[in-house]
C-alpha cells in the first residue's frame, strides 16, 4: 500500500461534503498501510459487513486450546523418510512392487525409538526426536489430489473448487481476537509467494476483516518487515482525529445505501494499522529475546519465524502459519531431505520446548505436515540421485500441545507405506479435529453465503477421537 499525503484535516473537513465516502478515501490516503492487509482491496472481499457477528452458541463449546501454531511443510515431505517407518522397502529395493509403477526405493536413512513411547523417528529430526512423547503422530493422512497448488489449497482452506475461507479465517470467526492492538490470525512466510498466493490465507467470502496479515520474513530487520505501519507525517492524536472522521463519514454515508464491503475492509485495515504502530514492532523484534533464546531457535530464518510465532502467540494472535517449505524432492532425496529437515529440526523442537517451559503448551496446538507424501517407488524421472513423486493417499502429520495425547502413533499405512489403510485421516478430519481442540463444532461453525450453509470441512468430515488426550 504506497503512502500518500494527507491534507490537513480542516481541509478534509471542510470538502468532505461533497464527496462520497470512496471519493474521500480515495482523495485521502492515510499515509500508513498494514503489511499485507492492502490485499483486502482485491482478494477475498466480503459481500458482507466487516464487523458481521460471529457463529451462534450451538457451534462453540469447552475448548482445550486457545491457540493455533501450523507450520506447513509445504512441497509435501517423504512420510518413509521421516514419521512412518518401512522396513519392508530395504527388502524389496530396486523390485517391481504390486499395484505400483517403478520400482522399491528403501529409505536411506535410520530409524530410532525414542521417549518413554519407544516411537520410530527417523535420523533427519534428532531434535524433533526428543519430544515425540509430547506428539500424536498421524501415520494415515490422505488428501484428494496429487497437484502441489490444489493440495496446499486444500491444506489450507479445505476446497479443491473455488475460493474458499482459510482455516486460520474460520478460528478467527469463530472465536475472535484475544487483543484489539494485534491481528488475530498472522502469515509467516520466508519470501515469494506459494502455489494458490493469498488465497492459502484468505477469508474469501467471510468478512474481511478475518483473513490474515501476511508477513514476509526474508527481511531480518523488524522495519524490513512491517513496512508503511507508521506514518512519517502525523503524530498518534492526529491519526486518531482522522480515522474518526472516515468512521463518521461512513456511518453517515451507510445509512440507505448498499454497503460496500472493499471500503468496510479498507477501514478496518486502517485502524488496526494505528492500533499496531507500538505492540506490533515490539512483536516481531527478537533481538529483545535473550541471547540464550535465540540461540536454542537458531540464528535462522526458520528460527527466526517460529521464535516470532511464539511471541505473536504471547500477545494474543489466535492462529499463526508459519511456511516451511522445500520438500518437494524428486531427486536426490538422500541429499536434500535432510538439508530441508535440518531448516526446521532446531527451531521446532526449540518451540515446544519453550513453549512448555513458559507455560503455553497446555493451551497451543502445535502442527507440523504438508500437502500430501511421496510415492515410495524411485521417480519415474529415475536417475543416480533418485527422489520420490508426488503421493496423495499417504501422508504423515503430527500435533502437539493442549488436548493432545502425546506420545501416539494413530493410523497406518500398509507394509510398505503407499496407501494409508488403517484408521484413515481425511484432510476434513484433521480439520474437524482443530476446531473441536479450540471448542467449536465442525459441523455447526457455518457462515450464509449467496442462499447456503458454509463450512471449513464442507459435507464431510469427523473429529480424531483417537489422539485426544
Amino acid at each position: 500500500m504506497n503512502l500518500n499525503y494527507l491534507p490537513p484535516l480542516s481541509q478534509a473537513l471542510s470538502t468532505h461534503s461533497s464527496l462520497s465516502r470512496r471519493g474521500f478515501l480515495e482523495r485521502t490516503g492515510m499515509g500508513f498501510g498494514l503489511l499485507g492487509l492492502s490485499q483486502l482491496l482485491t482478494n477475498g472481499a466480503s459481500p458482507q459487513p466487516a464487523a458481521a457477528a460471529g457463529p451462534g452458541a450451538a457451534a462453540l463449546g469447552a475448548s482445550k486450546i486457545k491457540r493455533v501454531i501450523h507450520i506447513f511443510a509445504q512441497g509435501a515431505p517423504s512420510q518413509v523418510d521421516t514419521w512412518d517407518p518401512k522396513p519392508a522397502l530395504s527388502r524389496h529395493a530396486d523390485q517391481s512392487l504390486p499395484g505400483l509403477n517403478g520400482v522399491a526405493m528403501a529409505s536411506p536413512f535410520r530409524f530410532s525409538k525414542h521417549g518413554k513411547s519407544g516411537i520410530e523417528v527417523s535420523e533427519v529430526f534428532p531434535r524433533l526426536a526428543e519430544h515425540v512423547d509430547k506428539m500424536a503422530i498421524i501415520r494415515s493422512m490422505y488428501t484428494e489430489i496429487p497437484a502441489h497448488d490444489v493440495a496446499t489449497l486444500f491444506m489450507n482452506t479445505g476446497s479443491i473448487r473455488g475460493i474458499k475461507p482459510s482455516v486460520g479465517a474460520w478460528v478467527l470467526y469463530g472465536l475472535g481476537s484475544e487483543n484489539e492492538n494485534m491481528p488475530g490470525y498472522v502469515s509467516l512466510r520466508p519470501g515469494g509467494m506459494p502455489p494458490g498466493g493469498v488465497q492459502n490465507w484468505g477469508s474469501a467470502f467471510l468478512p474481511g476483516n478475518f483473513q490474515a496479515t501476511g508477513v514476509s520474513t526474508k527481511a531480518e530487520s523488524v522495519e524490513g518487515m512491517l513496512q508503511n505501519i507508521r506514518n512519517p507525517y502525523l503524530n498518534k492524536a492526529e491519526q486518531r482525529r482522522q480515522l474518526d472522521l472516515v468512521q463518521q463519514l461512513n456511518s453517515a454515508g451507510a445509512k440507505g445505501t448498499r454497503q460496500e464491503p472493499h471500503l468496510e475492509a479498507r477501514i478496518a485495515a486502517f485502524e488496526m494499522a494505528y492500533r499496531m504502530q507500538m505492540e506490533a514492532t515490539d512483536a516481531f523484534d527478537t533481538a529483545r529475546e535473550t541471547a540464550a533464546t535465540r540461540q536454542l531457535y537458531g540464528e535462522t530464518a526458520q528460527g527466526r519465524q517460529l521464535l516470532i510465532a511464539r511471541r505473536l502467540i504471547e500477545r494474543g494472535v489466535r492462529f499463526v502459519q508459519v511456511w516451511a517449505g522445500g520438500w518437494d524432492h524428486h531427486e536426490d532425496i538422500e541429499g536434500k531431505l535432510p538439508a530441508s529437515a535440518r531448516e526446521i529440526d532446531q527451531p521446532a523442537a526449540a518451540l515446544l520446548a519453550d513453549l512448555e517451559q513458559r507455560g503455553l503448551l497446555e493451551s497451543t496446538l502445535v502442527i507440523w505436515g504438508g500437502e500430501f507424501g511421496r510415492t515410495v517407488t524411485k521417480d519415474r524421472n529415475g536417475n543416480d540421485e533418485p527422489g520420490r513423486d508426488h503421493n496423495n493417499k499417504a501422508f504423515s502429520v503430527w500435533l502437539a500441545g493442549g488436548g493432545v495425547k502425546g506420545g501416539t502413533v494413530y493410523g497406518a499405512t500398509d507394509e510398505f507405506g503407499a496407501r494409508a489403510v488403517q484408521d484413515k485421516v481425511h484432510v476434513h478430519d484433521l480439520h474437524a479435529t482443530l476446531l473441536h481442540l479450540l471448542g467449536m463444532n465442525h459441523e455447526k461453525l457455518t457462515y450464509r453465503y449467496n442462499g447456503r450453509d458454509f463450512r471449513l470441512t464442507d459435507n464431510f468430515g469427523k473429529v480424531v477421537n483417537g489422539i485426544l488426550a
